[in-house]
């Protein structure tokens, strides 16, 4: 298991300072780190056709970007290139244990592990992102620049399918080593090349914007045929100028838009199912047959663990301590009693379920018929 060593910073001092503030250098934040995987892995990945991949490649300026999958790579030669692959935490749970140091943010707000293998020279060129990021150095040595939000940076687009930045100031000038690494908050510009070849890990977080959180609302209406109030004008005077919308005709319409947005009742509802669906294609597996509620409890009993579906997504919302438990997992709501407050944490906060912690599951019927119908889904298996 990775452990983030921050030195002599707190994590209260680091999400005080530096969380969505200003970009951070965390020298040997990993100790003695070893990587997850290898770049053939890596490589090997980027060959699925489940798996989203891309590669880019810049040659005199020329800067060129592939989607995968790939069939090989030695058509791009041994420097100026980078293969990226999105959401390996799905799919290689090693590597998805690089994610665990990070979830002192809530788990909503994580959104995959990037890795990324570059040759000589290799790089996306100087850009900004609309997210933090950590971005972890693995083999080899990198260079990265990273400066703090520039107004007047401009974007420019080297290739169709690539968006860049203008040349900017850094705050951060470094070359990374194993185990370093670089925290980076929304809107800072910055450029990593590789000086030999390298692996870079990138924890990502999610930052859904109003335009997608507003369409997942209104598909979620939609779906559960939730009309709402309806505009009402019983005190409307009379007026001359019939062709005009009044200031006061759009403050009842956005009212009316407030009051929807405001309803703590579906609120936690649409969002939890909305920021737990699945990005990116989970590497979801059922038995085949289902298992029995009686063998579940039999091999648990046995001392068999469990563990969770790499990039599943969980989280839970209980209104007040006496309320019922609204989980949330891979987009679908599942209700729980109050006092099953534990079996929700339990759930939503381990990667990985002990032999004591799957006695707990299997000590009530209702969680025993709960963690069969996950283990069927494929959400949940037994670890080898």
């Amino acid at each position: 298991m990775y452990q983030l060593d921050l030195g002599d910073l707190r994590l209260e001092d680091f999400m005080q300072q530096y969380w969505q503030k200003k970009p951070l250098l965390i020298k040997q934040g990993f100790k003695q780190f070893q990587d997850p995987l290898s770049a053939d892995e890596l490589a090997g990945l980027a060959l699925e056709d489940d798996v989203e991949s891309r590669l880019v490649q810049c040659t005199d300026g020329n800067w060129q970007l592939e989607t995968g999958p790939f069939e090989d790579f030695a058509r791009f030669g041994e420097k100026e290139w980078t293969i990226l692959v999105q959401a390996v935490d799905h799919w290689h749970p090693p590597a998805a244990a690089l994610i665990e140091p990070f979830r002192f943010i809530p788990n909503w707000r994580i959104d995959d592990l990037m890795v990324s293998f570059s040759t000589p020279g290799g790089g996306v060129g100087p850009h900004l992102d609309q997210y933090d990021v950590f971005i972890i150095q693995g083999e080899g040595k990198r260079h990265w620049r990273v400066g703090m939000p520039d107004p007047s940076l401009k974007s420019i687009c080297p290739h169709p399918r690539l968006l860049q930045v203008t040349p900017f100031t850094a705050c951060i000038d470094v070359v990374m080593e194993p185990g370093d690494i670089l925290y980076i908050p929304p809107g800072c510009p910055h450029e990593g090349i590789s000086i030999e070849n390298s692996l870079n890990y990138s924890v990502g977080f999610r930052a859904p914007a109003q335009k997608d959180l507003l369409t997942g609302l209104a598909d979620y209406l939609l779906d559960n045929d939730i009309v709402g109030k309806r505009f009402s004008d019983a005190q409307r005077g009379l007026t001359s100028e019939i062709g005009a919308i009044s200031e006061h005709d759009l403050d009842q319409v956005q009212q009316l838009l407030v009051q929807l947005v405001s309803d703590r009742k579906q609120l936690p509802l649409w969002f939890g199912q909305y920021i737990t669906q699945a990005k990116h294609e989970l590497d979801q597996q059922e038995p085949d047959p289902h298992y029995q509620p009686e063998e579940i409890a039999e091999y648990l009993e046995e001392g068999s663990v469990l563990a969770r579906l790499g990039g599943l997504r969980c989280s839970y919302y209980q209104a007040a301590n006496d309320s019922d438990i609204q989980l949330f997992i891979n987009g679908n709501r599942i209700v729980l009693p109050a006092e099953e407050y534990l079996t929700a944490r339990l759930l939503c906060d381990s990667q990985r379920i002990d032999e004591q912690q799957c006695l707990y599951l299997i000590a009530r019927e209702e969680r025993l018929l709960l963690i069969t119908d996950l283990i069927n889904q494929g959400l949940w298996y037994f670890e080898a």
